[in-house]
């Protein structure tokens, strides 16, 4: 059963998407489906802000890896202060445990720390979800209902997007990716054909086709510290992911705002990542993550100094750590890497 389809984001940087233009997406209950769902867009309408977040969880239930390494809650770590941009050496001075700044074009790392060590990635698992999704060529314009099923008991993560309620295929992975809705992916796992178990075993399939050595996916939805993967394998899930427009528009939108077919509620969903709101950023892809055992997590694939460039950034300390990294490394490649990228490429 399907839905009309209705405007769409249009595939460009977020930095290039005027400020007032917003995405609508009208939700059908379970009683209209076969109605029509309609986007529209209203310059006049204020921005909401709602960023969805993740609840601590109080115990890991799958089991991590023998080759994961295991490390303290962000929450736990020292808060460092006065972080300058570049060590003694030159170099971003990164503080997140795990890292890795790609160059797609050549496959080579340019800077990279613990690159090969298996670590929980959280909702960077995502990026997966979707590639498999879009790869099975289902259709996006399918009805889905979403059911209690899809309600997260594992880490008792929120989310607004109530159950019973019906969304477009797309819509749900619009929701997935740029608002990383626990929800919205679950539902996509669990309409997969076969159902969620099959869909893991897609993702783990997936994964080996790309060469991705320490990687393992438990959950579509990143919940689970059982997913994993290193910073490497993180290169080029980001790499490959890039490929798929619909995962560029998608990541890098600002913002969403959904409207309730019971009482006409309206809910706005911002991007989690701030800097694809930001006009000094040229970003293509993004996506973050957390849950305790992995910290704060980002990916991006970015245009810097006129090159593409693909960021990983794995369990940062803090709330804002991981932009701070990546605006250091933004930084080191504009001021100090530009004549390399230049003769690499001559």
């Amino acid at each position: 059963m399907s839905v009309f389809r209705g405007l769409r984001l249009k595939s460009k940087p977020a930095h290039e998407i005027l400020p007032e233009r917003h995405s609508f997406v009208k939700v059908l209950d379970k009683s209209q489906i076969g109605g029509q769902v309609q986007l529209s867009i209203s310059p006049i309408i204020a921005t909401f802000s709602a960023t969805l977040m993740f609840c601590v969880a109080t115990c890991a239930v799958a089991q991590t890896p023998r080759n994961t390494t295991k490390v303290k809650p962000a929450a736990a770590r020292a808060k460092p202060t006065g972080v300058a941009d570049f060590n003694k050496d030159g170099m971003p001075n990164l503080q997140s445990h795990a890292f890795m700044v790609f160059d797609p074009i050549t496959g080579r790392a340019l800077f990279s720390k613990n690159a090969d060590q298996a670590v929980p990635i959280a909702s960077i698992t995502k990026l997966m979800t979707a590639m498999v999704v879009l790869e099975a060529k289902l259709d996006m314009d399918e009805a889905l209902i979403v059911d209690k099923d899809d309600i997260d008991m594992l880490k008792g993560s929120r989310s607004r997007i109530p159950v019973g309620a019906a969304f477009r295929r797309e819509d749900l992975m619009r929701l997935a990716l740029m608002a990383s809705d626990n929800r919205a992916a679950a539902a996509l796992g669990r309409t997969y054909p076969g159902g969620t178990v099959a869909f893991v075993e897609a993702m783990n399939a997936k994964a080996h086709l790309l060469g991705l050595q320490n990687a393992k996916f438990v959950d579509p939805t990143g919940l689970a510290p059982g997913n994993v993967a290193s910073p490497q394998d993180l290169a080029l899930l980001v790499s490959a992911a890039s490929t798929f427009p619909e995962i560029r528009e998608f990541s890098t939108a600002q913002e969403l705002h959904v409207t309730l077919a019971t009482g006409g509620r309206s809910m706005g969903f911002n991007n989690t990542n701030a800097l694809v709101r930001s006009q000094g950023w040229n970003i293509g892809l993004s996506k973050t993550g957390f849950i305790n055992e992995a910290g704060k997590c980002l990916v991006m694939h970015a245009t810097i100094a006129n090159n593409p460039v693909v960021i990983v950034l794995l369990d940062s300390w803090g709330k804002l750590t991981r932009i701070g990294d990546a605006n250091r490394i933004k930084k080191w490649l504009e001021t100090q890497k530009v004549a390399e990228f230049a003769a690499k490429k001559g």
